[in-house]
């Protein structure tokens, strides 16, 4: 269904017109001359514009210029009695979709009218897509591992995922937040609209609203036509918020607004514009603690936390790492369209016994670095990288077991050391005092520490 504004000064033209459209699905505005014509348009969004050239002491053309100026998306189709080839070529020039001559028969209007509201839909999907350039291209991902933390996700997405539900995503970098929004996107009844990922934490703050909301032409300096904002750009379909709590306090206000209201208002704009997509976001940040400290609203927390789901680090499913490190050797040899490599068992070693402070992401580049690098079929240890050869695996019958490769020994007990400075911070919330106590050291002694690896300010 499009939503249409009818512009005639013939009474019995625009009930005519109404009735027409109105069958076809579409919801119809009707108006009689130019200034009741733009007011409305200013009121409300407009998927089409059907009007009459001559309008008593008005024109068409008016119209045809305001809608333009204002809302590039929006079509526009002529209808006039009295055509000639200088105004048709001027409607044109000025953005006409195209341009229908009375009398008309109801057929040739009805698909001038529907190849238009076509033309709008492929120019709004061709959009997303070049929204989506630059990105790079993922397969689709699905989510791996048969832990207990991944089988409690995979629940809670089929619950979740046929519902309009606004989720939150929290874990560290790079456990795979995104692709359980796009499973999201992918199980329930909106895999057919768009999914629009952005990343808040990668656009400068002077450019967010704009790029979430929109903006109107002139509304500051630079904006040299009317540009719609993601939440347009997704539809019905989903708009991915991915490090959510990077916002800056103003855009979160307008996101409060949006959620609350389902509504948006473009930067330097005065009409609201309804949105329909389905909200998922994503943090690595606790945002519990950013809202006692004032950096995070309480109100927009609230509305985003309706469901949250918790990604487990790749430490906390060590036995995924397998299933893991099958599915990327399997991968980057398709890519490099090279046979898919052994892993030799010192290699192996290392591999599974690495702590993987980038979680998933780093356990990707690791193995792609490998795959590129082996020679002949087999990865071995002088194929990964030097933090993943200078470390030893995991606890084994009591003791650390050494690799065969041998190791870097200072290495290996400084990122032990770091792990464990981490994790005494995280476990005290950031407390250095209480965290030193934690360890049994001097708060002097910590705060050394911590500067040494460059961890919570030194």
């Amino acid at each position: 269904m499009a939503s249409i504004l009818v512009v005639d000064d013939e009474q019995s033209m625009r009930e005519f017109l109404e009735i027409l459209l109105q069958k076809g699905g579409h919801e119809v505005a009707v108006e009689g001359d130019v200034p009741a014509a733009l007011s409305r348009f200013a009121a409300g969004a407009f998927d089409l514009v059907v009007s009459d050239l001559r309008l008593g002491r008005g024109s068409g053309l008016d119209i045809l210029r305001e809608v333009k100026a204002s809302s590039p998306a929006t079509e526009v189709v002529m209808v006039t009695a009295f055509a000639t080839t200088e105004n048709a070529i001027q409607a044109m020039k000025l953005g006409a979709y195209d341009y229908v001559l009375k009398p008309f028969k109801v057929d040739e209007l009805k698909i001038v009218v529907e190849k238009a509201l076509e033309h709008r839909a492929l120019v709004a999907e061709n959009r997303v897509l070049r929204h989506r350039v630059g990105e790079r291209r993922r397969e689709a991902e699905e989510i791996l591992g048969s832990s207990p933390p991944i089988e409690e996700i995979r629940q809670l997405i089929r619950k979740v995922a046929p519902t309009r539900t606004t989720v939150l995503i929290t874990g560290e970098s790079g456990t795979g937040k995104e692709v359980v929004a796009r499973t999201l996107h992918e199980k329930g009844n909106r895999r057919e609209q768009p999914f629009v990922a952005i990343n808040c934490g990668a656009i400068p703050e002077g450019l967010i609203e704009s790029e979430l909301f929109g903006h109107e032409k002139g509304s500051f300096t630079g904006a040299a036509e009317t540009k719609p904002g993601l939440f347009e750009v997704a539809g019905s379909g989903t708009l991915f918020l991915d490090e959510v709590g990077e916002l800056p306090p103003q855009v979160q206000v307008k996101l409060l607004r949006s959620l609350q209201e389902r509504k948006i208002r473009r930067v330097g704009g005065s009409v609201d514009i309804a949105v329909t997509a389905r909200i998922i976001a994503a943090t690595n940040r606790d945002l519990a603690e950013e809202v006692k400290a004032g950096r995070f609203r309480e109100d927009l927390y609230y509305r985003l936390n309706v469901i949250q789901l918790r990604m487990p680090a790749l430490r906390e499913r060590r036995e995924d790492l397998p299933v893991f490190l099958d599915h990327f050797l399997d991968r980057f040899a398709a890519e490099l369209g090279r046979p898919r490599p052994g892993v030799a068992p010192g290699a192996q070693l290392l591999l599974l016994g690495y702590g993987y402070p980038g979680n998933v992401r780093e356990l990707a580049n690791i193995v792609e670095r490998a795959v590129t690098l082996c020679d002949g079929d087999v990865v071995t240890a002088s194929s990964l990288p030097p933090a993943v050869r200078g470390t030893a695996p995991a606890v084994v019958g009591g003791a650390v077991a050494l690799p065969l490769e041998g190791l870097d020994l200072q290495a290996h007990l400084d990122a032990v050391e770091r792990g464990i400075l981490e994790q005494a911070l995280k476990r005290t919330g950031g407390v250095k005092t209480e965290a030193a106590r934690l360890l049994s050291l001097t708060f002097r002694s910590l705060r050394y520490r911590l500067a040494k690896y460059g961890i919570g300010g030194g």
